[in-house]
């Protein structure tokens, strides 16, 4: 199967559900289930292990699920279902890229940050970072880090190679602290997508106060960790003009735009967040392209759809292990909700329930801690958000269950040496991500944890 072919099924997946969710019609989703099906089948031998792991693991469960549920049709197509839910997530996200990756306003954001003054290069590079990785999501690694290292040359640093070493940690650093911050702060997150669409009774708003409290915190401490670490070298020439964070500011109010018109589908269609995120992405590439292309007339339209179908393979192509590690993580949190017998968990609840609210820190410690060995947080925040609401906790409330694993997986993408973005920072600067996660990162982390534990056992909601 060409790759023209897989994108074809992949967006077929994500129309039909789409179709599904807002219609309603189990017609569409059925039709969606076996486009999915087709296109997993096109996808051997081009997955990554963990990916091949999870289908592994979804197979070996839709087996005990045919053994021990009476009526294991309706359980598998609706974990079948979660599948094609994310899937389409991943899609509907991507779609936000191409537009980005051509924007010259976004290579302007980026020049721009990277040639601030040391004192305020962390707090922009990370907020930047942050915005844009709501954008391109896991892209703005690779962006941003090919920015940092073809700026950051022995003759920038005035040919001392301390000086140029150092702002490679700071600059890498702020990039990835501001990177795992995105999930937290943007409702259009593939977190929020995966708490609120386990947890039907929140609304992101619920949740709001918890992640941006924790957001702020690791920002703080991040930055604060930053300035005490330095160094701060002082230059030997005149300093340069600083250039203006006016292509940034244009960038906030085009994020603006997408984000106030998935509130806005959420208001008019009457749907959760979520759903109106998948509505949102698409319309909003569309929109962003066809204002790149409006000189070409009729608003620049039929040549933004033109762009679309022509890069849709090259733009979906490098998603096939997103796709498959968050769907199958979708799928197997479902099934696994299905078929864990609540009464094996007694002995454990005499163990959790006197704790309260401390489960919320051990629920995010638990992400941290299994991402170190290689258990994606996708896969770990699926599980948890799923299981954890049923139990009879009462002082552990779904919209502290759910920030606390959201915290969990950004602390373990700033951490674990085994995640995609510790991985991609290895590759452009030289160093092992074991270093990066556990000796740059260190005081950072010894900081940042008891604060974000003091902030969900203090919190005021």
């Amino acid at each position: 199967m060409t790759a023209r072919q897989r994108a074809g099924l992949l967006a077929l997946v994500m129309l039909t559900t789409l179709g599904h969710l807002v219609f309603g019609s189990t017609v569409l989703q059925g039709v969606g289930v076996v486009a999915l099906a087709g296109y997993l089948l096109s996808l051997r031998g081009r997955l990554m292990p963990m990916a091949r792991g999870l289908l592994v693991a979804a197979a070996v469960f839709t087996l005990a699920a045919l053994w021990r549920v009476e009526a294991p049709g309706r359980l598998l197509f609706e974990a079948a279902g979660r599948f094609a839910f994310f899937a389409t997530f991943v899609v509907a996200l991507s779609l936000l890229r191409l537009p980005a990756y051509g924007s010259r306003l976004v290579r302007r954001c980026g020049q721009a940050m990277l040639l601030q003054p040391p004192g305020r290069r962390y707090p922009i590079l990370s907020i930047g970072s942050a915005l844009f990785g709501i954008i391109l999501n896991i892209g703005v690694l690779n962006l941003f880090a090919a920015m940092i290292e073809k700026s950051n040359t022995l003759t920038a640093a005035q040919g001392r190679a301390w000086v140029r070493q150092a702002r490679q940690r700071r600059m890498m650093l702020a990039l990835l602290r501001g990177f795992a911050l995105a999930p937290l702060i943007s409702p259009m997150g593939i977190g929020v997508a995966v708490v609120l669409s386990n947890l039907p009774q929140l609304r992101w708003l619920d949740l709001a106060p918890y992640v941006i409290g924790a957001a702020l915190v690791i920002f703080l401490v991040g930055w604060g960790v930053d300035h005490l670490t330095g160094p701060h070298p002082v230059d030997r020439k005149a300093t340069l003009p600083t250039p203006s964070l006016a292509p940034l500011g244009r960038f906030c109010l085009l994020l603006l735009a997408i984000v106030s018109l998935v509130f806005l589908l959420a208001w008019t269609l009457e749907v959760r967040l979520p759903i109106a995120a998948l509505l949102g992405a698409p319309l909003g590439a569309l929109a962003w392209l066809a204002w790149q292309r409006r000189r070409l007339g009729a608003l620049g339209i039929p040549a933004a759809f033109a762009s679309l179908q022509r890069q849709l393979p090259w733009l979906l192509t490098p998603s096939a292990n997103e796709v498959v590690v968050l769907g199958a993580a979708g799928y197997l949190g479902h099934l696994c909700v299905a078929l864990i017998d609540g009464e094996s968990l007694g002995p454990l609840m005499t163990i959790l329930e006197p704790l309260g609210a401390a489960n919320a820190v051990l629920a995010m410690l638990s992400v941290v801690a299994l991402a170190q060995v290689g258990i994606n947080p996708i896969v770990i925040v699926t599980l948890l958000v799923g299981l954890l609401p049923t139990l009879p906790i009462d002082e552990l409330t779904p919209a502290m269950t759910g920030a606390s694993l959201m915290v969990g997986w950004a602390l373990a993408l700033m951490s674990s040496p085994m995640t995609a973005s510790m991985l991609i920072l290895s590759r452009f600067t030289g160093v092992t991500s074991a270093r990066i996660g556990y000796r740059w990162n260190a005081r950072f982390l010894l900081a940042c944890i008891p604060l974000l534990s003091a902030w969900f056992l203090f919190s005021p909601w």
